[in-house]
């Protein structure tokens, strides 16, 4: 499966939004509890604008055959000597089992190491989340330890398994499968 990435534009707001009331509750074990209006389309402008003026995030959307099929975001970048993000993802239900969100994140690591000049990436998961678990080792991540109440996740403070990946092992794990 080869997933198509690209920069989250304004533009999404409309079709974005009908995804994410598709989706709603299939994604509901995984995301924080949302007011109503984060599933609306001003508020979706609203989380967009937000998004794309804090500048330390580089969100894009995950397109299935031309449509909108999810998101995927480095967030929290950190410049300077460190220069890492934290990655988040999600795909809506009905693109969900194909491979999609892994072809997505082998994507964002290329963009993320080659052209955004990041030297590490980090993701965590809630314990329980093999198949988002899966997506990150079979790009490479390295699961580095499990934060205690990490996020507030479906209404309660949920451990995570945290994973990252550095540059070179990216570099590294690309040129043994050419």
């Amino acid at each position: 499966m080869t997933a198509v990435v690209r920069a989250l534009t304004l533009e999404d707001v409309p079709e974005l939004t009908a995804v994410l009331v598709g989706t709603r509750d299939y994604l509901a074990p995984w995301d924080p509890i949302r007011d109503e209006s984060f599933y609306t389309e001003a508020g979706q402008r609203q989380v967009i604008t937000d998004l794309l003026r804090a500048g330390n995030a580089l969100p894009h959307v995950i397109l299935d055959e031309g449509r909108i099929a999810g998101r995927i975001n480095l967030n929290s970048i950190i410049r300077g000597p460190f220069q890492s993000a934290s990655l988040g993802y999600w795909v809506a239900e009905r693109h969900a089992g194909r491979g999609l969100a892994s072809a997505a994140v082998a994507e964002v690591l290329r963009l993320a190491f080659t052209e955004y000049g990041l030297h590490r990436v980090e993701a965590g998961t809630l314990l329980h989340n093999e198949r988002s678990q899966r997506v990150l080792l079979k790009n490479g991540f390295e699961r580095f330890g499990m934060a205690p109440r990490y996020l507030h996740i479906a209404g309660e403070w949920q451990d995570h398994y945290l994973y990252q990946i550095v540059a070179e092992n990216w570099l590294a794990a690309k040129n043994r499968a050419v």
